[in-house]
C-alpha cells in the first residue's frame, strides 16, 4: 500500500511551543511526531510514501532522506501553498497505483487501514473518510452517514456541541477523483472538494474507535507528549 502525508504545514497555532519548523516536525519526547506516524504506517503494511511538503521542507527532507526503515520515501513540493486538496493532487502523481491512503501530518489515528481500503474497494467509492466518534464535536465539525455509511452531511466547527462522528483526517482517495480538470492548483479537499460533491460524489465514512490525537494546538501538543510515552512501534 501507498500513503501520501500532508507535512507542510506551518503550526501557526504552535509557534508558542514549537518554532521554525513544520507542524510534523513538532517534537514530542525528542522525536518528529512525522516518525511516530510512520512508525505505525509500517505496522499496517504501507511501503511508499509521498510527503507533500512546502514549508521549510528541507528539514524535512534532510532527517528522512528517501528511506525511513522499510518505508520508500519520497517528496512533492509545492512551490507555493496549495491547500490540502492542491497537496494531495500533487503527490498523487507519484502514486503508482489507481488509489491510495492520504492523512494529515499533524494528527494520529491508529485505525485498521487495510479494513479502510477493503471497505472502501467494496463500495466502489470515489473517495472514504476515516470518522472518528467524540463526545462532541464542536471543535472540528461533524459528518453525518446513512444506513450504508455513505456521508449525507457536514456540519461546521461550531455549530453542534454534543457527540457525533468527527473526519478523523485519514482517507482513501481514488486518482482520477482529484485528477479531474475542475482541481487545479490550491484547493480544500474538505471544503471545496468533500463538502461541495458529497451530494454527487460516491463518499463513504469509516467509523473506528482506534486511538486519535490532534498536536495542532498546544493543549492537545502537550498531551502527545505523556500519550506517546507508550508508543513503541
Amino acid at each position: 500500500m501507498e500513503a501520501i502525508i500532508l507535512a507542510g504545514g506551518f503550526g501557526t497555532r504552535l509557534q508558542t511551543v514549537v518554532n521554525d519548523v513544520p507542524k510534523s516536525m513538532a517534537r514530542i519526547n525528542g522525536r518528529p511526531f512525522l516518525e511516530y506516524l510512520l512508525d505505525y504506517l509500517i505496522t499496517q503494511g504501507i511501503e511508499k510514501v509521498v510527503l507533500s511538503v512546502g514549508y521549510k521542507h528541507e528539514s524535512i527532507s534532510g532527517h528522512f532522506g528517501r528511506k525511513y526503515k522499510s518505508i520508500e520515501v519520497q517528496y512533492a513540493v509545492e512551490t507555493e501553498p496549495l491547500g490540502t486538496g492542491g497537496g494531495i493532487r500533487l503527490a498523487l502523481w507519484k502514486i503508482d497505483g489507481l488509489s491510495s491512503l492520504a492523512m494529515n501530518g499533524d494528527s494520529l489515528f491508529r485505525l485498521d487501514y487495510r479494513a479502510l481500503m477493503d471497505f472502501h474497494r467494496k463500495k466502489k467509492a470515489d473517495a472514504t473518510l476515516a470518522l472518528r466518534k467524540l463526545n462532541d464535536t464542536s471543535r472540528y465539525g461533524r459528518v453525518s452517514v446513512n444506513k450504508v455509511r455513505r456521508i449525507d452531511g457536514f456540519t461546521e466547527k461550531g455549530a453542534e456541541t454534543g457527540p457525533g462522528f468527527i473526519n478523523g483526517g485519514v482517507y482513501v482517495v481514488e486518482k482520477y477523483f482529484l485528477m479531474d480538470p475542475g482541481f487545479r492548483g490550491r484547493f480544500s479537499l474538505e471544503k471545496d472538494c468533500f463538502e461541495n460533491f458529497y451530494p454527487e460524489a460516491k463518499l463513504f465514512g469509516f467509523p473506528s474507535d482506534g486511538y486519535f490525537r490532534d498536536i495542532g494546538i498546544p493543549e492537545d501538543y502537550l498531551k502527545a507528549q505523556d500519550e506517546f510515552a507508550e508508543f513503541k512501534d
